[in-house]
């Protein structure tokens, strides 16, 4: 892939964050993402590649635009999968929480897992522990393996999970085991991300939830250099057999990192749409001036860009502006 590709992927998901942002905070989670959708699918005409939307907002008979299969960029430039989520955390817009997000993840064609979408178990680690997790080990044993590769004593890992029901009694193990836990509500991929992120102070991930932002978060920690293991979890006949027909002969096998994200090439994208643990979100500054903050990296070559940006909002047409 070209390396213009990934700055310029960043002007999408800043597009896509300046739209949600004037959401925030108004209960309306289908306004936010409509604007982020919208914001997103525009910018994308004049990225120079020829893209098809793997991981969307759903099947063509379920979202207008960025819907699996689609055809996004200028025409022009090097063939790619793409896998959007335009607004990560539509409830956390509505509700004014933190750690909302705009996000791309890029790769080369027919690198991407072409995930359902379904639920997914997932576990990522950061580079110091890479190559050692396992999805089916006991998470005293991984909590165990972190610690030691960390070098951190049990009772200072920090282990982010999302807080809902199905991930009790795993909570409780973990607290048990004298590790900390910090729970979260929605957004899980930059929960998965801040794992590969030192200065985040997150050392395990793990957890079942969205098999799309899997994938998105797969790309992320490739290129971070950290490690990811999922397995889908199909919960009917029907998603079983779609499984299967987007390509995995056995649906519940557990997926390495390379099997989320194959080759040795991926760009990932985000802006903040609200202040989180990886960026800080949309700030109105006043008149028509708005700052984003972003984050971009690219897997073959390992760097990480933080990008502070100035917008003008009355200097961005093809911006929905909420009046």
């Amino acid at each position: 892939m070209d390396r213009e590709l990934a700055l310029e992927i960043v002007r999408v998901t800043e597009a896509a964050a300046l739209s949600s942002a004037q959401w925030l905070g108004r209960g309306m989670k289908n306004e936010a993402d409509d604007a982020a959708t919208t914001a997103m699918r525009t910018m994308f005409d004049s990225v120079n590649c020829k893209g098809t939307v793997v991981i969307g907002e759903g099947e063509l008979d379920e979202a207008p635009m960025l819907y699996i299969g689609e055809e996004v960029g200028s025409g022009h430039g090097p063939e790619v999968d793409i896998a959007v989520d335009p607004l990560e955390g539509t409830n956390i817009v509505a509700k004014g929480h933190p750690n909302a997000m705009a996000v791309i993840a890029v790769a080369d064609k027919g690198t991407l897992l072409h995930a359902p979408d379904m639920y997914m178990e997932k576990i990522a680690v950061g580079p110091k522990a890479a190559g050692l997790i396992r999805l089916d080990d006991p998470i005293e044993k991984t909590i165990d393996i972190v610690a030691k590769m960390t070098n951190k004593r049990v009772r200072d890992v920090t282990v982010i999970i999302q807080e809902r029901e199905r991930h009790d009694e795993l909570i409780e193990r973990i607290r048990n085991k004298g590790a900390r836990v910090k729970l979260f509500g929605d957004g899980d991929v930059g929960a998965a991300i801040a794992t590969a992120l030192p200065q985040t102070g997150i050392d395990l991930f793990i957890g079942t939830g969205g098999a799309p932002e899997g994938v998105i978060s797969a790309a992320a920690i490739k290129a971070l250099g950290g490690d990811m293991q999922a397995r889908l979890v199909p919960m009917n006949d029907e998603e079983f057999e779609r499984c299967k027909r987007m390509g995995l002969e056995d649906p519940r096998q557990v997926l390495s990192l390379d099997d989320l994200v194959r080759g040795d090439d991926a760009i990932f994208a985000a802006t903040g749409v609200s202040s989180g643990e990886l960026l800080e979100g949309v700030r109105f500054l006043g008149g028509d001036l708005v700052e984003t903050d972003s984050i971009v990296m690219r897997a073959k070559t390992r760097t990480v860009r933080y990008i502070k940006a100035h917008h003008r909002l009355d200097h961005k047409p093809h911006l929905i502006i909420n009046d």
